[in-house]
């Protein structure tokens, strides 16, 4: 393929997908686990940055480092240096794109200039970098997933959501793009019941069409959860009680308007649940409190019953109110699950070992003429 070998300066590896929200974070923290336990010095980067802390960028020889929090948090988890970590060539977002396409200027210019001499100035060991969201996002920038592949040479490992086999119509795409470039692949987000079907007959498949299968990863509720902190923030809440507990993960979403002895069957069967009802339907709310709830959105005009709260309080689960209708709650709810970054330790561990129990890398590594004993 021509990349670098990983043991000399400025060997990088592309960690990308076909469309967004596909699980890049989780492969990338669980492959640089393995590496790191190999004892092979790991970097990791972002080129195009998606997301900043709110304080200032630090400042460099040539301006602002762009260091973006998804880096920022793989390299707290790995306990990487700071040295370790490489500043993006572009930030992502309005009015910078909006800039760029005025100007018509779609070259990645100086950014990418700075970017590449950072990592040819890079020590022995390799460099994860996780592409844009999709095989298109970040053209504006010219700093598209195919666009890094062939200015960097570097080999490219897809994550795609598998749903059925119309799925593979990415990644014939993405083959047809990266050509010998396109490393494997890792399909993500399966359904537990069909990943041994997959691994058996639909891996097989799109190695013959010349597309390698690196893994094959169960959906994962914990990966997609969102905390209850960041469904107050999407929502506009108000916090009526349990601040201290806004940490608490959220992985299914319950609507509770039906009656008392069904919400109480339906709720057994729930786990980790946000409920979503009415400010007046004590009843509901009383029942999804003895559930596996994390929090309990109350929609629509009045205010919950003081005995509601003290037993929210009783049992630390959070109360938020919203000014939103029910439908409108939902809805904001259900886009944020699984469009929420992997900032929470918990999920991290979690990444961890779905990737080693589900992914085999030692055909990357001898392509990457990494060692392979571990």
């Amino acid at each position: 393929m021509g990349q670098a070998s990983p043991s000399a300066p400025g060997a990088a590896l592309l960690v990308g997908s076909c469309e967004p929200f596909s699980g890049k974070s989780a492969l990338v923290l669980g492959l640089a686990r393995q590496l790191l336990q190999r004892g092979l010095p790991v970097r990791f980067g972002k080129p195009l940055a998606t997301s900043l802390d709110a304080e200032a960028p630090a400042a460099g020889p040539d301006g602002p480092e762009l260091i973006d929090d998804d880096v920022r948090f793989v390299g707290q988890i790995l306990g990487l240096a700071d040295d370790q970590l490489l500043p993006s060539a572009h930030l992502l977002e309005p009015a910078a794109a909006q800039a760029r396409l005025l100007a018509g200027d779609l070259d990645a210019g100086a950014g990418l200039d700075r970017f590449k001499a950072r990592l040819a100035a890079a020590g022995e060991g390799l460099t994860l970098l996780e592409a844009a969201g999709s095989l298109c996002e970040g053209l504006l920038y010219g700093l598209s997933l195919p666009q890094l592949a062939r200015d960097l040479q570097a080999p490219v490992v897809l994550v795609h959501p598998w749903n059925d086999a119309s799925s593979a119509d990415a990644l014939l795409q993405a083959h047809g793009l990266l050509g010998s470039l396109l490393a494997g692949v890792v399909l993500n987000a399966v359904t537990p019941e069909a990943v041994p079907q997959l691994r058996a007959e639909v891996a097989p498949a799109l190695e013959r069409l010349g597309i390698p299968v690196l893994g094959v990863m169960p959906r994962s509720p914990l990966l997609r959860s969102v905390t209850v902190e960041e469904l107050a923030r999407r929502l506009d809440a108000r916090v009526l009680c349990c601040r201290e507990r806004l940490d608490l993960l959220v992985e299914t979403l319950s609507i509770g308007a039906m009656n008392v002895n069904s919400a109480m069957e339906f709720f057994r069967r729930r786990r980790n649940m946000a409920v979503v009802t009415g400010a007046d339907r004590t009843d509901i709310q009383l029942a999804a409190l003895e559930a596996s709830t994390q929090c309990l959105i109350l929609t629509g005009a009045g205010e919950p019953l003081s005995q509601l709260i003290s037993r929210a309080e009783e049992l630390e689960v959070p109360l938020l109110k919203v000014e939103h209708d029910t439908l409108t709650t939902v809805e904001v709810i259900e886009r944020t699950f699984g469009h929420v970054r992997l900032h929470e330790s918990v999920k991290a561990s979690y990444a961890f070992r779905l990737v080693e129990e589900h992914c085999d890398f030692e055909r990357l590594y001898r392509q990457l003429r990494l060692p392979v004993a571990a």
